[in-house]
């Protein structure tokens, strides 16, 4: 039996053998001719057999891998469409996510009589709470939205039998941990079928994992053995002249815990450092200008996990062990292959996952292919990211913490909130004074750069195992409540 790196994770137990269209259910037939399907993706294949037998399961699935349809396909079997209640949760990080994973609940469940509603911050409740009075069978959301009908006793998991948490890895980035934590008190105290979906597992994904689902279970498709030490190479292609912009914009995206940022000389090194703090990122810089007093105190917030930014040259970066370094970002590629190799391996250490990046130009684009051949790394490419999506992403996640905010604020203080109502009115309809709604938006985002993100624990998650959260101290059950027709 593979195991992962004293995590206690384990490959599925009594593995299935993975199927094929003809094999699935009927119901699951019927749904994917449907939709169009002419054969089950890779992680369908894979996946479906251990979501029909209710295991509990952490899956590594990249983006468009066909993750969505292995989740909702098993829905089809395991839920019932005559109970007019939310059967299974789908919790997401983002709205667009929220919508997407909806429509296809749609597609492949509609004409089985589900009903499925997407809930999600930033628009009105209504139609969220008629959907709920309808009944819906199938819910996705966001945590905050979510958390928000529970809190307000408009929505209920009582009757929950199916928990997915998609695109996990995303959702401790944008800053839903606590949310997630809070959405658990609501879960009832029973066996729950609970599986996480995510493109990599880094530190604080295990430690999660182990937080909301009891005894999980490790499916990749990164090979023909399940292991969690996988670094994910991925690159962009930059303008030359507009590599320090490029570089914003990724980190705006990516949002990462932790990261050394790679340069070949120390001006080089100095200068996106300046450039980072002037942005106002948490960013420190270590070569061979600093005075030992000052690289003193740099190693000394590496070694304390404080600094989430460190640009540096290999040579100052050389002894340094950073635990649990969920990015490595290569700005200017390595004056040789070997290099790459010593950036990269700086993260997806201690059997954890984690992402190296790499910036470049056209004509660095041949010397990262011939180290991709050389080392047999499967590269993948991801658009630069444009202003249009870095206002849509920041926007989301400034929406969600000061949602979080709101609801954590006291009575007398929403009250006295209530004073400001037709200043932030007469503010927001006119477009002069617009601007110092958005000075106040940005400065609060700014301070929120520097706050550490919410993540898990080690501690917390040996806590709960043995604490008092009720979902782990319930029985496993590896069968699901009831079962039909299977083939």
């Amino acid at each position: 039996m593979t195991q992962s790196n004293n995590r206690n994770i384990d490959e599925p137990h009594n593995p299935f053998p993975d199927v094929t269209l003809e094999q699935l259910p009927q119901r699951l037939r019927d749904a994917a001719a449907h939709a169009g399907w002419k054969t089950l993706m890779p992680v369908q294949a894979r996946a479906i057999p251990c979501l029909l037998d209710a295991r509990d399961m952490m899956i590594q699935a990249r983006t468009g891998s066909g993750k969505t349809g292995a989740f909702i396909l098993p829905m089809l079997e395991r839920l019932d469409p005559a109970n007019n209640y939310c059967q299974a949760l789908i919790l997401v990080p983002t709205r667009e996510l929220a919508r997407q994973v909806s429509r296809e609940a749609e597609m492949l469940c509609n004409a089985a009589g589900f009903r499925t509603v997407a809930v999600y911050g930033g628009v009105g409740y209504g139609a969220q709470l008629d959907a709920f009075r309808e009944g819906a069978h199938i819910v996705v959301g966001t945590p905050g939205r979510v958390l928000d009908h529970l809190l307000n006793g408009t929505f209920s998991l009582r009757h929950l039998e199916m928990l997915i948490f998609d695109e996990a890895d995303r959702m401790l980035s944008m800053g839903f941990y606590p949310d997630m934590r809070q959405v658990q008190r609501y879960l009832p105290a029973r066996t729950i079928n609970s599986c996480m979906f995510s493109a990599t597992f880094p530190a604080t994904v295990m430690h999660t994992a182990r937080e909301f689902i009891h005894e999980p279970e490790f499916l990749t498709l990164s090979g023909d053995h399940v292991h969690v030490t996988d670094t994910e190479h991925v690159f962009y292609i930059v303008p030359g002249m507009d590599k320090d912009r490029s570089l914003v914009r990724i980190i705006e995206i990516e949002n990462p815990a932790s990261v050394i940022i790679f340069c070949n000389t120390k001006v080089e090194v100095h200068y996106v450092s300046v450039v980072l703090q002037r942005f106002g990122y948490d960013a420190d810089e270590l070569s061979a200008n600093l005075s030992q007093n000052d690289r003193e105190r740099v190693l000394e917030r590496v070694r304390k996990g404080t600094l989430r930014f460190l640009v540096a040259t290999d040579v100052a970066a050389r002894g340094l062990d950073i635990p649990e370094l969920s990015h490595v970002i290569l700005y200017e590629m390595p004056e040789d292959i070997e290099g790459y190799i010593h950036r990269a391996g700086r993260t997806g250490r201690a059997g954890v996952a984690g992402v190296a990046i790499s910036l470049v130009s056209g004509i660095e684009k041949f010397a990262l292919d011939r180290i991709a051949k050389h080392y047999g790394i499967d590269l993948q490419e991801r658009p630069l990211p444009t202003k249009a999506d870095v206002e849509a992403i920041v926007a989301e996640r400034v929406t969600i913490m000061l949602e979080a905010r709101l609801r954590e604020r006291a009575k007398l203080k929403t009250e006295r909130s209530q004073r400001f109502v037709p200043l932030a009115r007469r503010l927001a309809q006119n477009d002069d004074e617009a601007a110092i709604i958005t000075m106040l938006l940005d400065d609060y985002y700014q301070q929120m750069l520097h706050a550490p993100l919410p993540q898990p624990s080690k501690a917390s998650a040996e806590q709960d195992k043995s604490g008092p959260d009720r979902t782990h101290r319930r029985r496993k059950s590896r069968r699901p409540r009831r079962s039909r027709d299977r083939t």
